[in-house]
């Protein structure tokens, strides 16, 4: 990971360099020797402020490691709130908000809706923090979570307590998009045959090797910025399916024996098991916090419009329209469904309980949908992993990575998650417990950064928000996590080793 130092010039008695902070601050940039004339009238005052206005501009430099321009996430610094917008939505949406209505099974109605809300409002509040604290050192830009986390914490506890929960949000979840995508694949396949097709179909595993193989064709655009178009469609993907299933869900009614009546257990063990697993479920749908700091990494700042501007503002878009899905999902698929959805989620109901009465060309326009929200998906997840393969030759090597390098580490990272969603492919049965694993990253650590970076004053409405909610959200986890372990050893686990799910 790369370091990010301030540099200050030494101060000069001519006129300062006529060029935006962007450029005078960027290694690919050169740097431009026009001076500025100005009348000498009033020449003190006019000097006064001149050396104002240059030292300010002077203590908002960050001179970037030359290396960050090899890498990427940092390679291309061009992004605006379009792009931010793209990139927040098609992460902060996908296969998790269908499995909300599974969430609602477990806590009914006045609870289900009451924990989406909070989950909600808290995940938003602590992407603020984050983008706040994007540039909240002079002269600094952490461009990565795993670099925020590294300066607030220390690099041994920052690896303890932030690295996994976050190469397991980006890995992991890639594993589990070939695993969905994959198996939509082979779903297409049969909805568009149909019953008496004689071509001989793929198998899962050989479903899951397509997918692969166009993700890794498509992931061999070479930064963040440049997948801004992919995000675009993956976002509008999400959203269109989404829309579809919850109101072709609605449309057909009620199931005929649908009930609202919490799942029940044996025993009130099991009752509270089902709650846990319930919200870890919400607290599962809401991820993408480990890639807010490098989408805002893509941007020019300046001192006049520094980055958290643009990027604050495609947040707030992203995540409306995202509110507008997971409601909708969770609350008209739980009303259409109720005790009777799938563990899989809504769109496994829809196939399960309307595939005789709605048109072939829908479900198949559907899955496609996913299909491509899936290949989209998977391009902005896996961004960090190619940055830190990258980066370690980078770093070791003073020079930037070959392109024919590049390309193959992004060929292994698509391998080895190939052979986890072939030898493992029940992962996604583990949201509940994933979700209280990887829960501290997204409404935790923001609180307790904010606190050690900006220091609000002791027992300010700042201090206590920041140390209420880091605190909760830590216990919260723990309950989670051992929630899901105890539901595993109690429920067991159907655990099936290279075969496919679908």
């Amino acid at each position: 990971m790369s370091k990010e130092v301030t540099q200050v010039p030494a101060i000069s008695l001519t006129p300062p360099v006529s060029a935006p902070p962007s450029q005078i601050q960027s290694p690919s940039m050169p740097r431009t020797s026009r001076i500025t004339t100005t009348p000498l009238a009033s020449p003190m005052k006019k000097a006064i402020v001149s050396m104002r206005g240059y030292l300010e501009e002077v203590g908002h430099l960050t001179k970037h490691d030359p290396r960050d321009a090899w890498l990427p996430i940092t390679e291309s610094r061009n992004g605006n709130a379009y792009y931010a917008a793209f990139h927040a939505l098609s992460s902060g949406i996908g296969f998790q908000a269908l499995v909300l209505p599974v969430a609602f099974n477990f806590l009914g109605w006045t609870w289900g809706v009451l924990s989406l809300s909070l989950a909600f409002i808290w995940q938003l509040y602590t992407l603020w923090l984050l983008v706040q604290l994007h540039e909240s050192a002079p002269g600094t830009r952490y461009s990565r979570y795993l670099h925020l986390a590294d300066t607030v914490f220390g690099t041994k506890l920052a690896k303890c307590l932030a690295k996994f929960p976050t190469m397991y949000l980006s890995a992991g979840y890639c594993t589990a998009l070939i695993v969905l995508g994959g198996g939509s694949m082979k779903l297409f396949f049969e909805i568009i045959c149909g019953e008496g097709c004689n071509s001989r179909p793929l198998t899962g595993i050989e479903w899951y090797l397509v997918f692969i193989c166009l993700a890794v064709v498509l992931a061999q655009l070479p930064n963040l910025n440049s997948i801004a178009g992919v995000s675009l469609v993956g976002a509008i993907t999400a959203v269109v399916y989404c829309t579809l299933i919850w109101v072709t869900s609605v449309s057909k009614g009620r199931l005929s024996t649908v009930s609202y009546d919490l799942a029940k257990g044996k025993s009130n063990v099991d009752r509270l098991l089902g709650i846990l697993n319930g919200l870890g479920i919400i607290a599962f749908a809401f991820r993408g916090h480990n890639l807010i700091l490098e989408i805002q990494g893509t941007m020019p700042s300046t001192l006049k419009r520094p980055s958290h501007v643009p990027m604050w503002r495609g947040v707030k878009a992203a995540y409306l329209i995202i509110a507008s899905c997971l409601y909708p999902i969770a609350i008209g698929g739980f009303w259409a469904y109720g005790n009777l959805i799938p563990s899989d989620g809504i769109l496994s109901a829809m196939y399960k309980f309307h595939s005789h009465d709605v048109s072939r060309v829908l479900l198949g326009f559907t899955t496609l949908l996913v299909i491509i929200n899936c290949l989209s998906s998977f391009q902005i997840y896996a961004m960090p992993v190619f940055d830190n393969l990258e980066g370690a030759y980078v770093h070791r090597n003073n020079k930037p990575c070959p392109r024919w390098l590049r390309s193959g580490f992004r060929a292994f990272f698509g391998s080895l998650s190939f052979f986890i969603a072939v030898a493992v492919p029940f992962l996604s049965d583990l949201a509940g417990l994933l979700g209280g694993i990887s829960l501290p990253v997204t409404l935790a650590y923001p609180c307790f950064m904010w606190i050690l970076i900006k220091k609000p004053n002791k027992y300010s409405a700042m201090w206590y928000i920041n140390w209420v909610l880091g605190s909760l959200g830590m216990c919260l986890s723990a309950v989670l996590v051992i929630g899901g372990i105890w539901r595993i050893v109690d429920k067991g686990l159907y655990v099936h080793f290279f075969k496919a799910r679908y």
